[in-house]
């Protein structure tokens, strides 16, 4: 079986019964809920940038949560899941600039907890918060998740000056 790729970023939602599908995103105080139904084997991905819970945040309506987690549950929905046999993963929320007062990820991660609590939706499996960022790839009709944490851009600072400082230890020509 080939492995279609669905690749979705901030604002976008994904949502499919292909059993060779495979949803990925990048993300750093973003957070990402993967919803699933095994029984029917169909799932989704959303990709939030703010709560958008009122909270007075502001910014564009596709971004906030509340509106991607709609569009999320409704296109699983259509594919004829019933809303009582869905799961979630929640991923993401990370503080990826050190010095900001504001933590819109930890908002992320209370908001995407609250809002599918308030649905009666399990929380079966989460990697949230910490400082890197993280690149997901979620297999819609099996809830199967994988996550690769992202080096902070700070910490590639630190390699990328570590290699310039080593000296070159000899010359190689290639043909």
């Amino acid at each position: 079986m080939t492995e279609s790729r669905i690749n979705i970023v901030q604002g976008e939602f994904a949502v499919s019964e292909d059993p060779g599908a495979v949803i990925s995103t990048l993300l750093g105080s973003c957070v990402s809920v993967c919803m699933f139904d095994t029984k029917r084997a169909v799932g989704g991905m959303n990709h939030f940038l703010l709560p958008g819970d009122n909270d007075g945040t502001g910014g564009i309506v596709q971004r906030h949560g509340v509106y991607l987690m709609e569009l999320l549950i409704n296109g699983l929905l259509k594919k004829g899941v019933d809303k009582r046999d869905l799961n979630a993963k929640i991923f993401g929320g990370a503080n990826t600039v050190a010095g900001i007062v504001e933590q819109i990820g930890e908002k992320n991660i209370q908001f995407a907890k609250r809002f599918l609590q308030a649905e009666g939706i399990p929380i079966v499996g989460e990697s949230v918060g910490g400082n890197s960022g993280r690149r997901i790839q979620f297999w819609p009709s099996s809830g199967r998740a994988r996550q690769a944490f992202i080096a902070a851009p700070a910490d590639e600072m630190k390699i990328q000056k570590a290699l310039a400082a080593t000296p070159v230890g000899g010359d190689v020509e290639l043909f």
